[in-house]
Formats: structure tokens, sequence, C-alpha cells
């Protein structure tokens, strides 16, 4: 096998066994991408602008301009945002408590 087979192979098992979260993150640098087509994640998931904010915590007016490119998510919005993007049922279940809180004490789940 090639050099270039060995390092592929290495760095596909090393990418399974972050995805696992079984390696120290001390040993690796979490890749955020620097842009997100929030439009395009939205529809994907067939999500109208509001119901795509309240599910997910955001502010109205932040998602239009994110999605009109008048702003850009930050870099933690982006990392929030690649999470909706790969896994959106699990970031619904775990803020759906949140969300029902907030709803008693009518203060905001999470804000973007």
């Amino acid at each position: 096998m090639t050099k270039l087979g060995k390092a592929l192979i290495q760095a596909a098992k090393e990418a399974r066994a972050i995805a696992r979260g079984e390696m120290d993150s001390r040993t690796y640098r979490v890749h955020i991408p620097p842009e997100i087509d929030v439009k395009r994640l939205r529809e994907k998931l067939q999500m109208t602008q509001p119901e795509f904010a309240a599910r997910f915590g955001f502010k109205l007016a932040t998602l239009r301009d994110w999605e009109q490119k008048r702003s850009l998510p930050v870099e933690h919005a982006r990392a929030y945002l690649l999470t909706i993007q790969k896994e959106p049922k699990a970031v619904s279940r775990a803020l759906r408590p949140a969300h029902r809180a907030a709803r008693k004490s009518k203060q905001p789940a999470l804000v973007a």
C-alpha cells in the first residue's frame, strides 16, 4: 500500500474515533466552516423562517439577516447550525425541555 493510502486509512480511523467521542479532544481541532447556507439548511428541513427560528431558538430578524446575507453567523452560531444540519432531531429533542421552561418564565430559550 502507498504512503498516501495508509495516511487516508489512518485519517478515516481518527475521524471515526472523533465522531464517536473516543479521542482526546486535546489532540485535534474542530473544523467549523467559514460559511453555512442557512436558507438552504432551513429549506432542507422544510421549515418556514418563523418555524426554524422558534424550533432552534434564533431571533427571527437574525435568521432573516443571515439568509439575506446582511450579516453572517459568528463562529459559535455556525457550530450550532452545523449541529442542526447534521442532527436536527437530536437538537430538537435536547431543546424541548428548555423551550417548555422558557415559555413558563417568558424568557427566550436560546438567543443567537
